[in-house]
């Protein structure tokens, strides 16, 4: 008989009996079985600081099996998890033909006890599966390091190579994009490659080639042609096509060589257009950060001081709904014309696609506040005509003085991004105003405070949770909450905060991971024990951009989801939309991914940006929760009409919509009528400690 080295069995029952007796069982399988048993909390706590293989659960003074799962998470164990039947199992624990309910990898849920081999068997297999699951990762770990090493050298490569797939670019090195004149990574992710050859001749060849490589084919991996920037220059180059991987997926790698009588002509090219902007020939960030660069030198110096504005437009997500791309279009270049009028003193840079930067010298700290409020007010005023329609705007302007003890440049950057962001908490989200960056406001003696309180909530579960019920048009029910996190502050006022308040540290020291895990179990235990009565009872958890990166989170998901009854849908998580924008092709990974082992995937602040019904079409979540500047004038003409036109183009991609922040009758009489899927807000029901379930 083969036998395996070594076990390392953890019961948790209050019979010492049995286990014994399996460790017996197991003896014909093992040469040793290491036990450990125990049957409480405290117990449990101290022994998984040591490597367990499996772990067997029967009876424990006070702990549930839901518990067990949960604490191992919050550990981050890979540890395959056995629970034997109990009383309040016995109803669901088993199908129609006696198998366990819950049957995978990392889980059996539930055996008989008194069915020893099965349970012996079941240990043997579990085992099995876990080397193989740490043999995995030990390759995974080599085959990352390897991809990374690969992706660093393509990066800093002076030669022009992109990733694509299935024909369409996901990633394009800084040679690349100045070859064919793009600005930006995010202006090459999904144009086809195909787009970039001149000769339709060309363009049906280079698909035969490209069908014939991803065919298997590597005869023939080169492709001469003519090749066409953005601008409409052409050059003739050679292609080559080689197999890569990104991010763990397989693509296909190109490398374009243009001839070498091209170059001189390039160059200059590059030279005019690196530092401009196309749509509104202003600085681009390039030409904006070299600026700063040399602003930044002469401050240290001592020659002068200098102001930074970050002017980001406040309804972008609005007008792209209501009037599309032109209009869109149509409102920066308008507003960067008006900057320039404006502030004929200072450099003017479009710094991404709706948000401007201006350097401006020598001015005061009030000089730059009164220079705020004169750009806001005059684009509030100014209207902006697009055909046969009148749109208008507003901005929300970050601030920041640059003296002689400045920060870095991208500190500077991100303090002014950073304001912005405090506005939009302010206002909620609606703008419309300036903020000047006090650094005394962000002193590091109040956030490593206010992290160590982060620490201590995650370590002795001193979070609140608040659940608030979305009720379901469809089925006429409120069993779908929505989960929120607070933290209470132990100071005389009773100071309670929210995500808003405290994120912004948590990011900065690295928490914001293990926040979102201590929310998702803890949660997942309520609702564990709500469902005990209310079997359809269900839950809607944000969680911040780290879990969205985070390769462990499908894992975590599938475990929380069976240790609550393992049904499809019980669970599902949330992400920004500008999270999600700014990491889509992890994003649209991750969701497949949480997708596969059951979990559902929502969109918050939908609409937000001007690429909303995009970004929702590449991901494909099961539903999206308006942002909340839609919600807040619905009652009006125009803002009804973009509101529909938003969630009819949300329906035509198969997507549900939240409805959130109806406040009273009227607001709500609107949301029912224009065809939301889901409706939520105070005038319905507060969120509230208890879960309170209502059909």
């Amino acid at each position: 008989m083969h036998t395996q080295p070594i076990l390392n069995l953890l019961v948790i029952d209050d019979e010492q009996l049995y286990a014994e007796r399996l460790v017996h069982l197991l003896g014909s399988y093992y040469d040793s079985v290491n036990l450990g048993f125990l049957d409480d909390k405290k117990e449990l706590l101290k022994v998984l600081r040591q490597p367990w293989d499996v772990l067997v659960f029967g009876n424990a003074y006070d702990l549930s099996f839901t518990d067990v799962v949960g604490i191992v998470q919050e550990q981050s164990i890979d540890l395959p998890m056995i629970c034997l039947m109990n009383e309040e199992m016995a109803v669901t624990a088993h199908d129609d033909d006696k198998l366990p309910a819950i049957v995978s990898g990392t889980m059996v849920k539930a055996l008989k006890a008194e069915q020893e081999m099965a349970v012996v068997i079941t240990i043997c297999l579990q085992h099995d599966h876990l080397n193989s699951r740490r043999e995995l990762k030990t390759l995974r770990h080599i085959f990352s390091e390897a991809e990374q090493r690969a992706n660093v050298l393509t990066k800093n490569s002076k030669s022009s190579v992109a990733y694509i797939d299935q024909g369409i670019h996901i990633f394009a090195n800084d040679s690349y994009l100045q070859l064919f004149g793009f600005e930006s990574v995010d202006d090459v992710i999904g144009v086809p490659v195909i787009d970039l050859i001149s000769s339709g001749d060309n363009v049906k060849e280079f698909k035969q080639f490209l069908r014939q490589f991803e065919k298997g084919n590597r005869r023939e991996v080169e492709f001469k042609f003519e090749s066409k920037r953005t601008d409409g220059s052409t050059f003739e180059a050679k292609l080559q096509l080689a197999s890569a991987t990104l991010e763990g997926e397989p693509v296909t790698q190109i490398t374009i060589q243009q001839n070498e009588s091209n170059s001189a002509e390039l160059a200059k090219r590059l030279a005019e257009a690196e530092r401009k902007d196309k749509l509104t020939g202003i600085y681009n960030r390039h030409g904006f950060e070299e600026r700063l660069d040399i602003i930044y030198k002469r401050v240290r110096q001592g020659n002068l001081t200098a102001g930074l504005l970050y002017i980001q437009l406040d309804n972008i997500g609005k007008i792209r709904s209501s009037l599309g791309l032109q209009g869109i279009d149509a409102t920066v270049k308008k507003v960067a014309q008006t900057l320039k009028d404006l502030m004929s003193d200072g450099q003017v840079s479009r710094f991404s696609d709706t948000a401007f930067a201006v350097l401006i010298e020598d001015k005061t700290t009030a000089e730059l506040e009164e220079i705020a409020r004169n750009v806001g007010g005059h684009i509030r005023e100014m209207f902006i005509e697009i055909d046969e329609h009148t749109t208008s705007t507003t901005v929300s302007i970050g601030v920041v003085k640059i003296e002689g003890n400045a920060a870095e440049p991208n500190a500077l950057i991100e303090r002014a991004i950073d304001a912005v962001s405090q506005i939009m908490i302010e206002t909620s989200n609606h703008g419309d105003t300036y903020h000047m960056y006090d650094p005394s406001e962000h002193a590091n003696s109040d956030d490593y405070a206010l992290a160590e309180s982060l620490v201590d909530a995650i370590t002795h579960n001193r979070f609140d949770l608040l659940y608030q019920p979305i009720y379901d048009i469809s089925n006429d029910s409120s069993d779908f909450f929505e989960v929120y996190l607070r933290l209470p502050l132990a100071d005389v006022n009773n100071t309670i905060l929210a995500p808003d308040q405290f994120m912004a540290v948590a990011k900065s020291h690295k928490l914001r991971e293990k926040i979102d895990r201590w929310m998702l179990i803890n949660a997942c235990k309520k609702i564990n024990e709500v469902r005990k009565t209310s079997p359809r009872a269900r839950l809607l958890v944000q969680l911040t951009s780290a879990s969205l990166v985070d390769k462990k989170l499908p894992s975590v998901a599938s475990q929380l989801i069976k240790a609550v009854g393992g049904e499809s849908g019980v669970l599902t998580v949330q992400f920004n939309e500008k999270d999600i924008s700014d990491h889509l092709t992890v994003a649209k990974t991750q969701f497949s991914a949480l997708k596969k082992v059951g979990c559902q995937l929502s969109i918050n602040n939908f609409g937000s940006s001007a690429k909303s019904i995009e970004v929702a079409s590449v991901v494909q979540p099961d539903m999206v929760r308006l942002a909340q500047s839609y919600v807040r004038d619905v009652d009006s003409a125009d803002s009804l009409k973009t509101v529909k036109s938003l969630l009819t183009r949300t329906k035509d991609i198969d997507v549900n919509v939240l409805m959130p922040y109806i406040k009273d009758a009227a607001t709500m009489s609107v949301a029912w009528s224009v065809g939301a899927h889901y409706l939520q807000g105070n005038y319905l029901e507060a969120p509230s400690s208890k879960v309170k379930v209502s059909t």
